[in-house]
């Protein structure tokens, strides 16, 4: 009898259906299958790669709102998102499309002989997939790979494996081979860590806790396999008070309690310019309550429920003791809800500050200058986003050198573009996805010489 998993809807707290979960000995199966297919379709021509890639995009976006709704039900998303992040996966999917006829090598002078490089697929890449963005994690992970050459085996987490499932059926509905992408759902300790130990497997893509990538990284240097991290984060909106204060208060609750707070790009941290900081709280308060916080299965919800119960009294457990400026509104009864919160700190060595919370609250605190500004901000093993709103050019370019993290925005909010590099400094990870060069972190880089 094979051995399954409870996966449940977070809005209602109800079960949706069961999912097997995979054993080791049918992770080992599945990677030996993984490599077995691996030299035919690293042997397939770029060309047709592309194209099947491009087949693969064409079937996910004639599903897109059926892996909406399985979002929506599974992981608590407003429609809205969901209908992004299925969408991201096609358009991640047509991007790579045109890599595998553009992994150019290069001919580099050298005496004696000719001198060339060639990018070689790894391998089985293992791809671990967090709960926070089902869809388009595992969409960064598997486009870049299979374009580069590699085959896939992917493990959703266990709270939302249902769209990475059906993911890998449509793929095989395009003519994907089998053995090319393989999704695994199960336990982190059985199949994730397999695809650590596992000398089949070359590289492991991991996206989650800092404290689980430390363990995958160490894991992974054992073998000396390849590892890209994409962890936490404790990101800044920095606001001057030159600033548009109206703009900048409209648009932080956005970027904080998307996803009801449960993005490693979350700007968690508001830092307001001193003589600007009563005026911004002032503004904000309204935007924060004006936030459609409901069911996400009704379309005009901005902010579903948290993951689950276990989620939802870590964040309580952050709020509890902490100064509470104003919340904004949550549905009552069953679902694991957390209404947006806005607390305010002084200090910053408060837990609140300084830690991930991973949920819809965001801390206040207000600066005193530039320098000011950008050393709270870097004061923190975190380094993925943030923001910085100002109408000073000059300043706003300063302040984005100065700032200790991978993503940065002025005047907005965008952290993620999947033509453009995503990855944190510090400990929030190691490593870029997306942008023009992810396909060639899955490859070799070979060097020939050809003497004369």
């Amino acid at each position: 009898m094979t051995d399954t998993f409870t996966v449940v809807n977070p809005a209602t707290a109800r079960p949706l259906t069961e999912v097997p979960a995979t054993t080791l000995a049918q992770t080992d199966a599945a990677i030996e299958r993984a490599a077995a297919a691996f030299p035919a379709w690293r042997a397939v021509s770029p060309g047709d790669r592309a194209s099947l890639l491009r087949r693969i995009a064409a079937v996910v976006d004639a599903h897109v709102d059926e892996l909406a709704e399985l979002e929506v039900r599974n992981a608590g998303h407003t429609w809205g998102n969901a209908r992004w992040e299925a969408g991201n996966v096609r358009d991640c999917l047509n991007y790579y499309a045109g890599a595998p006829e553009r992994l150019f090598g290069r001919q580099i002078p050298v005496p004696g002989g000719t001198d060339l490089t060639f990018h070689e697929p790894l391998g089985v890449v293992g791809v671990i997939v967090p709960w926070n963005f089902p869809m388009p994690i595992a969409g960064w992970g598997f486009a870049p790979a299979l374009a580069a050459g590699n085959t896939v085996v992917l493990k959703p987490a266990e709270l939302t494996p249902l769209t990475a499932l059906r993911l890998a059926e449509l793929a095989l509905e395009a003519g994907i081979p089998e053995g090319v992408l393989t999704v695994l759902p199960g336990q982190g300790a059985v199949v994730g860590e397999r695809f650590v130990t596992h000398p089949l497997v070359r590289k492991v893509c991991f996206t989650g806790s800092t404290a689980v990538g430390k363990q995958v990284m160490a894991g992974c240097a054992e073998q000396v396999k390849r590892v890209t991290l994409e962890l936490g984060g404790k990101s800044a909106n920095i606001v001057f008070a030159d600033a548009d204060l109206a703009a900048a208060a409209a648009a932080a609750p956005a970027a904080v309690f998307d996803n009801a707070g449960q993005d490693c790009c979350a700007r968690s941290r508001i830092l307001v310019e001193r003589s600007a900081y009563d005026e911004f709280l002032a503004l904000l308060e309204p935007a924060v309550r004006a936030l459609r916080v409901l069911d996400p299965e009704d379309e005009t919800s901005e902010m579903g429920p948290l993951i689950s119960a276990r989620q939802q009294r870590r964040v309580q457990g952050y709020v509890e003791g902490a100064r509470v400026a104003f919340t904004g509104t949550a549905p009552e009864g069953a679902g694991f809800w957390v209404p947006p919160t806005v607390v305010t700190c002084d200090d910053p060595g408060e837990t609140i500050w300084r830690e991930e919370v991973f949920g819809p609250v965001v801390a206040v605190m207000p600066f005193d200058d530039e320098a000011d500004a950008v050393a709270l901000a870097n004061d923190t093993d975190y380094g993925l986003s943030g923001s910085i709103y100002t109408g000073d050019v000059g300043r706003a370019l300063r302040v984005a050198r100065a700032v200790e993290a991978g993503n940065l925005s002025v005047n907005s909010h965008a952290s993620v573009r999947y033509w453009t590099p995503f990855g944190g400094y510090k400990q929030s990870g190691l490593g870029r996805e997306l942008g023009p060069d992810a396909p060639m972190a899955f490859t070799e880089e070979k060097n020939v010489f050809i003497a004369h």
